[in-house]
C-alpha cells in the first residue's frame, strides 16, 4: 500500500532553494607542496573523483543517469544557462531552480541528503526540465530514464532510503524490491562466518539464491588472489549464496591504475606498500589486502600529503555493514597540528577520567597520529568535520588508528548564516566561539572518543582478553560481567543497525565529559588550565554546550514521523544528548517559549551549572553507553538508546514543526581540480556557485 503526500508535507522534501554553496579553500596549502608531492596528490585525487560514479550507483537508480544529464546539459550549452532557458521557452526562475537542485545532488553525490538519508526533488515543474531536457538527444535520452524517478511520486516511503521490505529504497541491494531483512541478515550472517568481510560488497536477489557483488577491476580473480578459496555454497534453506566479481569494474580498475601512478611518487616505502596494497584490493576485491593498507596507512606518520581511500562509512546501508565509497586527499596543516599533538600527548592523562574502571579500557593506549587537515579532495556524498578511521577492530584495538580534523571544511562559513534556537542575550558569545568549541568537540570526539574503550571478546575458542574467572565488575549492576564477544564477532555484527548511531553518541558524550576539564581547553589556546567558567575558557565550554542542545533540537528535521525512523546517525545521536541535558532538571537546561507554535523556542543552559549538573548527567549516560558496548550487551543497550531515541507527542507535534519553519541549508562544496599542464600539476580553482559546481564535475572528464 502507498500512502498519497500532501503538499504540506511535500515541501519538506524541495531541493534548498538556493543551497549554501562555498568553496573548499586550498590553494595556498597546495602551492606550498612539492613538484613530486602535488603529482602524488594529483593522482590519489583522481582515484578518488572515479569512484563518485559508484557512490551514485550506491544512492538510487536514478542517480548517475541525472549526474550524467547535469554534465551533457552543460556541456551542450556551454555553461550559458541564460541562452539555455531563452531556447528552451522557460523562464530565468525555473533554470535557477534547475540549478540549485543540481548544485544539491553535486554536493550530495546523488538525490537523497548525505546528512539524514531523505530525497530532495527539484523546486522546476516537470514540464519546465522537458523542456530542457529537449535541448539535445544525449540529454533527451538520459532524461527517459530518470523522468518517472527524480520527483516525489506517491510512495512517502520510496522518499527514504532504508530496507527495500519496508517500502524504501536501497541500491546495496540493486534489482531486489523482494529481498527481506531476514534475506538480508542471513546471508550476512552466513558471510560473517566464513571471515568474509561485507564493505566491498551488494546483495542481488535471483531465482536460486542470492549473489554476493563484489567490487573489483577484474571478473575473474584468481582463488590465490581472493580473500576466500570457495565462491559458491547452498544454505540449509536450499539457497544459493554465489560471489560475483566485477562490480564496479570499470572504475575500479582506473583508480587501481591511478593508484599505481601515484607510487611512483611516493614519499616513503610505507607510502609504496600502502598504494600496492590499495591497488591489489581493487583489483581482486580482496579486503584482506584493504586492511594491510590501512595498517600501512596507520604507520604513515604526517605525511605532507595524507589520503585515504575505499569503502569506508557504513551509515546508509540499511544492515550498517557495507560501505559506501569515498576518499580524500589533503595536506596538513601544521599550526593546528601541533594542538591536537598535544592533546595526544595527554591522552593516556585524560582516559582515567572517564566514568569507567581500567578493565573496560585498551590495555594502553596506542598513540594515533592526530592531524589538522585541509582538504583538496573528498570524494563521497558528504564532507566530514572530523574522521577517525579504519573502522576496523582488530586494527584498531592493536595497531592503532589515525584522528584527522578538517580545517577548511570546519570554518567554511555561508554568508548570511542564522543561528536559530540560541537566545539573544547569547548570540554574541555564541557566534565568536562556536568555531573553536566545535574544533575542541572535534578533537575530543574523534580521539579520546572513538578512540578509547576495549571490546571484551573471547578472542578464540576458550582466549579471553579478560580474566573470564574473575570477570571485570560492571559500574552499572555491581555484579560481575555476563556479556562479551564471541568469536568471529565484532561491534558491528552484534549491534548491527544501531551501531553508527550508537557509537557516534558515545564519542559525543566524550568530548562533552572531557570539555569539562580546563587543562584540555589550554591545549588548544584558552585560559591557564585552572576553572574559569565565567572567563574565556568557559566562553568556549558554555559554546559548546549550546552547540551540542542546539544540534539536539535541530536533529529533529532528520527523523521521518510516517516511518518514525531517524535518517541520521549524529542527529540521533545528539537528540538523546539533548534529552540527557533536560533530564538533569530545569536547574540546568530547559526549553522556552511563549508562542503557541513554537516559533520564538530558544534554549535556556545555566553556564554555572555545566560543571556539576551538566558534566555528570552525561557521565552517568556515557558510563552506560560505554559498558553496554564493551560488553556485547546489546539487549539493554538498545534499550536505552531507543528510549533517548523515542520522538514523543510533544517533540514531534510541536517542536518538529518549528524546526522545520527554521532548517538551514546544509553548505555543499565546490573542490578544486589539478590538473597536468607542461610537466607540472597545477591547481584549478572555480566560483562558488551552482554553474562553478557544475563546471568542476564537467572537468573531470574521466568521471
Amino acid at each position: 500500500m502507498t500512502a498519497s503526500i500532501d503538499s504540506e508535507t511535500l515541501k519538506q522534501y524541495l531541493a534548498d532553494d538556493p543551497p549554501s554553496i562555498v568553496n573548499l579553500a586550498i590553494k595556498p596549502h597546495f602551492e606550498a607542496l612539492s613538484d613530486k608531492e602535488k603529482f602524488y596528490a594529483h593522482h590519489l585525487s583522481v582515484a578518488c573523483f572515479t569512484g563518485s560514479r559508484i557512490v551514485l550507483r550506491q544512492v538510487s537508480p536514478e542517480s548517475e543517469p541525472i549526474y550524467d544529464f547535469i554534465v551533457a546539459l552543460h556541456e551542450h550549452i556551454a555553461g550559458d544557462y541564460a541562452k539555455a532557458a531563452k531556447d528552451a521557452g522557460i523562464s530565468q526562475d525555473d533554470v535557477d531552480a534547475y540549478l540549485n537542485y543540481a548544485a544539491q545532488f553535486l554536493g550530495n553525490m546523488g538525490n537523497y541528503k548525505s546528512f539524514g538519508d531523505s530525497k530532495f526533488v527539484p523546486r522546476i515543474e516537470p514540464s519546465k526540465l522537458k523542456a530542457l531536457a529537449q535541448l539535445s538527444s544525449a540529454t533527451q535520452r538520459l532524461y527517459e530514464q530518470f523522468e518517472n524517478a527524480i520527483y516525489a511520486g506517491n510512495d512517502i516511503a520510496k522518499l527514504h532510503l532504508g530496507y527495500p521490505s519496508a517500502g524504501h529504497v536501497s541500491t546495496y541491494y540493486p534489482e531486489s524490491p523482494d529481498i527481506t531483512k531476514e534475506d538480508i541478515s542471513g546471508v550476512s550472517d552466513f558471510l560473517e562466518g566464513k571471515r568474509l568481510l561485507p564493505e566491498n560488497t551488494r546483495i542481488r536477489q535471483t531465482k536460486e539464491g542470492f549473489e554476493v557483488l563484489i567490487a573489483s577491476a577484474t571478473k575473474h580473480p584468481w582463488a590465490a588472489e581472493r580473500d576466500l578459496e570457495e565462491s559458491e555454497w547452498t544454505l540449509p534453506d536450499g539457497k544459493k549464496v554465489k560471489l560475483v566479481f566485477g562490480d564496479h569494474n570499470k572504475e575500479m580498475n582506473f583508480i587501481a591504475s591511478h593508484i599505481g601512478e601515484a607510487k611512483l611518487y611516493a614519499a616513503n616505502d610505507t607510502q609504496v606498500k600502502m598504494t600496492e596494497e590499495y591497488a591489489k584490493s581493487f583489483l581482486t576485491g580482496s579486503l584482506e589486502a584493504y586492511k594491510e593498507s590501512q595498517r600501512q596507512w596507520i604507520k604513515d606518520k604526517g605525511p605532507a600529503v595524507e589520503s585515504d581511500i575505499g569503502f569506508v562509512e557504513t551509515y546508509r546501508d540499511p544492515h550498517g555493514i557495507r560501505g559506501e565509497w569515498e576518499g580524500f586527499v589533503a595536506m596538513v596543516n601544521k599550526e593546528r597540528t601541533e594542538a591536537f599533538s598535544k592533546l595526544v600527548e595527554a591522552a593516556p592523562k585524560l582516559i582515567p577520567l572517564l566514568p569507567w574502571k581500567a578493565e573496560f579500557e585498551k590495555d594502553t593506549f596506542l598513540s594515533p597520529d592526530f592531524t589538522s587537515l585541509e582538504v583538496l579532495t573528498f570524494a563521497g556524498s558528504g564532507i566530514p568535520a572530523g574522521i577517525n578511521i579504519p573502522n576496523y577492530d582488530d586494527i584498531r584495538q592493536n595497531i592503532g588508528f589515525k584522528n584527522v580534523s578538517l580545517g577548511n571544511v570546519l570554518s567554511a562559513k555561508a554568508p548570511n548564516e542564522k543561528v536559530p534556537f540560541i537566545k539573544d542575550k547569547d548570540v554574541d558569545v555564541y557566534q565568536k566561539y562556536r568555531d573553536p568549541a566545535f574544533e575542541v568537540q572535534v578533537g575530543l570526539h574523534e580521539l579520546l572518543g572513538h578512540g578509547c574503550g576495549k571490546l571484551l571478546q573471547e578472542t578464540a575458542p576458550g582466549e579471553y582478553n579478560f580474566d573470564i574467572k574473575n570477570p571485570p565488575i560492571s559500574p552499572i549492576s555491581g555484579k560481575p560481567i555476563t556479556t562479551y564477544y564471541k568469536p568471529g564477532q565484532t561491534w558491528g555484527s552484534v549491534f548491527g543497525p544501531l551501531a553508527a548511531s550508537y557509537e557516534e553518541c558515545r564519542a559525543e558524550c566524550v568530548a562533552m565529559a572531557l570539555g569539562c576539564d580546563f587543562s584540555i581547553l589550554q591545549l588548544f589556546g584558552f585560559g591557564d588550565g585552572k576553572e574559569d567558567i565565567n572567563g574565556e575558557p568557559g566562553d568556549v565550554l558554555y559554546s559548546a554546550y549550546l552547540q551540542m542542545a542546539r544540534a539536539g533540537i535541530a536533529a529533529l528535521e532528520f527523523w521521518d514521523p510516517k516511518s518514525r525512523k531517524w535518517g541520521q546517525a549524529h542527529s540521533q545521536a545528539r537528540f538523546t544528548i539533548l534529552r540527557t541535558f533536560l533530564n538533569a532538571g530545569v536547574e540546568f537546561c530547559e526549553l522556552e517559549w511563549k508562542d503557541d507554535d513554537l516559533s520564538d523556542l530558544t534554549i535556556r543552559l545555566e553556564r554555572d551549572r555545566i560543571l556539576d549538573l551538566g558534566r555528570s548527567a552525561v557521565e552517568e549516560y556515557l558510563q552506560k553507553l560505554h559498558i553496554y558496548k564493551s560488553t556485547a550487551d546489546y539487549d539493554a543497550g538498545k534499550k536505552m538508546y531507543e528510549e533517548l531515541s523515542n520522538v514523543e507527542p510533544f517533540y514531534e507535534n510541536k517542536v518538529r514543526p518549528a524546526v522545520l519553519q527554521n532548517k538551514q541549508p546544509r553548505k555543499v562544496f565546490v573542490q578544486a581540480n589539478t590538473v597536468i599542464e607542461n610537466d607540472k600539476v597545477v591547481l584549478k580553482e572555480y566560483e562558488p556557485s551552482a554553474a562553478g559546481m557544475i563546471q568542476s564535475y564537467v572537468e573531470r572528464e574521466w568521471l
